[in-house]
């Protein structure tokens, strides 16, 4: 039962609200079918399912609030959570922060689910791991993947008249390619609403052409350096667009704790913070990258420009805080989109004359919230441009940049592609700061 229809899941949910005695209710219901297939050294080592639907019931008493959890929906388990979240909402304490249920909400209806990937079987995991390994065996080199794909839905009820549901599809494939002698390593990631999209054999082709190119690293002294930024370097779960992204928020920027905050008080939306020519936005209905259209409390998730021509124009507010500063609420969005123009990577690199292209970044961590100062390193693939071409890999670099410093450097900005549910392009940017040299590949 892991993927229930609106009727169907709906159906639970008005049962465990009629359960409740509380000032307030509110259900939500996930459920999920996932596949997955791991593969290490040429071989696989690992493929699953899971099918799973949960429940989660928060019961309130005035300002006191529960939660409860089952994964079981017979009449007797949902009366048995229900008054379990009831007896702990009794037992806590009062929320200083305390914002009531919303009432019925409008949302929007993106294409977020594609019966090809909901579809997916063992076999097709299987030949898209057979796939990758053999092009690598072919070519003496090593291949560790891993693949995912799910079907999911969301169902979102409360006793003050809301009503959610939301189904999506999702497919994630990432591989990492070495040589036999450990020198060379390439990387490629993809993720896809819809599996008629994915093609396993081209992304380890470029996984392994990164590998195979980057045997035999030469040194380079660090510094600043023109560099070409593959999407792969700016996102990720740490990526910098990623850490921008999270940034934005009022509370944090009005309390002074934010890149964003002004001296002696308030923030600085409306400010330009960015090179012209960066625009950033969130939509669910983007067909490329779809996303969620509701947050965990049920507020409508809507297309948002954030960064606009290199202007802050929106912060996310917190319904507790919007209400405090008088502002509108925004809910968390599910995606960013930063728009770009028509060049690939390979167009980005003709047109350098000396200059450093990067795969990927990782081990990203913070130095300085108030400045947004990351440190990390470069990996699976780090080459010398000179005269429009890759002249040899070099040796990965440790970097401390700024994304804010970053997007005041762009020279030019390539066309976005899809990676972790969100559109970002390539970019080359100007006077990147690199700290020091890493051995690792």
């Amino acid at each position: 039962m892991a993927i229930l229809s609106k009727d169907e899941a709906q159906a639970i949910l008005k049962k465990v609200i009629g359960f409740s005695t509380a000032d307030e209710c509110q259900a939500n219901l996930n459920g999920r079918t996932t596949g997955n297939i791991r593969y290490a050294r040429n071989s696989v080592s690992t493929a699953g399912a899971q099918d799973n639907v949960s429940l989660a019931v928060e019961a309130r008493f005035g300002k006191r609030s529960g939660i409860a959890t089952c994964n079981e929906f017979d009449d007797a388990t949902l009366r048995r959570c229900v008054q379990r979240a009831e007896e702990i909402a009794r037992l806590a304490p009062e929320d200083p922060e305390y914002m009531p249920l919303l009432g019925p909400q409008q949302y929007l209806t993106p294409v977020s689910y594609a019966a090809s990937t909901a579809a997916i079987t063992p076999d097709l995991r299987a030949q898209a791991a057979g796939d990758s390994i053999a092009l690598c065996s072919a070519k003496s080199l090593t291949a560790a993947g891993y693949l995912e794909d799910g079907a999911y839905f969301q169902a979102l009820r409360n006793n003050k008249g809301l009503e959610a549901y939301q189904q999506s599809t999702s497919l994630d494939f990432s591989v990492t390619v070495r040589t036999p002698d450990g020198t060379g390593s390439g990387y490629a990631v993809a993720d896809y609403t819809d599996v008629a999209k994915f093609n396993a054999k081209s992304l380890t082709q470029l996984a392994a052409d990164k590998a195979a190119g980057s045997r035999n690293a030469r040194a380079l002294e660090p510094g600043k350096y023109t560099v070409i930024l593959e999407p792969a370097a700016l996102v990720s779960d740490e990526g910098l667009l990623n850490n921008l992204m999270y940034s934005l928020g009022a509370r944090e920027a009005d309390e002074g704790r934010s890149f964003l905050s002004k001296k002696g008080g308030g923030n600085k939306l409306g400010d330009k913070l960015f090179d012209p020519r960066i625009t950033i936005y969130s939509d669910p209905l983007n067909a490329q990258a779809p996303s969620g259209v509701f947050d965990y409390e049920g507020l409508p998730v809507k297309r948002m420009n954030w960064i606009e021509k290199g202007v802050v124009k929106n912060l996310y507010y917190s319904r507790y805080w919007a209400q405090k500063t008088g502002k509108a609420a925004t809910a968390f969005p599910g995606n960013f989109i930063m728009e770009g123009g028509t060049q690939s990577v390979q167009d980005l690199i003709k047109s350098t004359a000396k200059g450093i292209l990067v795969t990927r970044l990782w081990y990203i961590r913070d130095v300085d919230p108030q400045t947004l100062l990351y440190t990390g390193l470069t990996r699976d693939g780090t080459f010398y441009i000179e005269n429009g071409k890759i002249k040899f890999p070099i040796k990965n670099f440790r970097f401390n940049e700024s994304p804010i410093i970053m997007l005041n450097n762009v020279e030019a900005i390539g066309k976005p592609v899809r990676l972790g549910g969100n559109l970002v392009p390539p970019l080359k940017i100007r006077d990147f700061t690199f700290t020091s040299l890493s051995d690792a590949v």
